[in-house]
């Protein structure tokens, strides 16, 4: 048991990543807060993880809204005590757009859920984790946000932006107990092309011979491994790096 009564909040743990990572920290002990917008799949989650005798409850969200943010940690500490482990998931894609092509609210809606949540769960969660003097912060990112023809240009930056902030983060509060590190997948099976809209076809073109050479596409209990990993005291000397979890798709590069 990797995480014993460790208290965790999955951000987007209604279905993918943040599902596999929400069931496998529950496996491994964690208490977990299964946050999404979708409330009846992040009960469906819940109810997974309490037949096989695990703990957690659902939390509907909106990433986009500090209110929702606020709720969402308030409930990890009404409910089980403290809060050990953050995990900011949740996130949605572009439609490939270069940047002649961006519009400006699709370009804040982007970066509210992206980016700005993320900011907003960890300015939440750090007294809980500076009084504590412990604590693990843990961003998706993207390839996308190391790469530059991934997705659309408004993805990308926001993915680098995530990427900054885990770095910055990680190292101010490394004297503190506190780790912050990011994961970077590649091309995973998930339903996030459903939050895709309007597909630019001159972006979708030009990111064609980018995508052909994924060498395969993962799984997201793949990319749960490697956020157990960072969770656990497995990793206690990572701080304010990315893991990149893509196959192989982005050493061609």
């Amino acid at each position: 048991m990797k995480l014993q009564d460790k208290v965790a909040i999955v951000t987007g743990a209604a279905s993918g990543m943040g599902k596999a990572i929400a069931e496998m920290y529950a496996s491994e002990g964690a208490k977990v807060i299964v946050a999404d917008l979708n409330i009846d799949g992040a009960k469906a989650v819940v109810k997974a993880i309490t037949d096989q005798n695990g703990i957690a409850k659902a939390v509907q969200m909106n990433v986009a809204k500090q209110e929702d943010i606020d709720t969402m940690i308030d409930t990890a500490v009404s409910e089980f005590g403290t809060l050990d482990i953050l995990v900011n998931n949740a996130g949605i894609m572009d439609g490939f757009e270069p940047v002649g092509d961006i519009l400006d609210e699709r370009w804040d809606l982007i970066f509210d859920i992206n980016t700005k949540g993320v900011m907003r769960a960890m300015r939440k969660a750090l007294p809980i984790f500076l009084e504590k003097e412990s604590g693990v912060i843990i961003n998706t990112a993207s390839t996308g946000g190391i790469s530059g023809a991934h997705a659309g240009a408004t993805y990308g930056a926001s993915k680098h932006a995530v990427i900054g902030l885990t770095k910055n983060t990680g190292f101010m509060y490394a004297q503190k107990g506190i780790r912050c590190n990011a994961i970077a997948p590649g091309a995973v099976e998930t339903n996030i092309s459903s939050s895709m809209k309007n597909i630019n076809q001159f972006g979708m073109e030009r990111t064609k011979v980018v995508q052909g050479v994924i060498p395969r596409i993962g799984q997201p209990d793949e990319i749960a491994k490697v956020a157990l990993f960072l969770a656990s005291d497995d990793s206690s000397f990572l701080n304010g790096t990315v893991v990149t979890a893509d196959g192989g798709w982005t050493s061609a590069f």
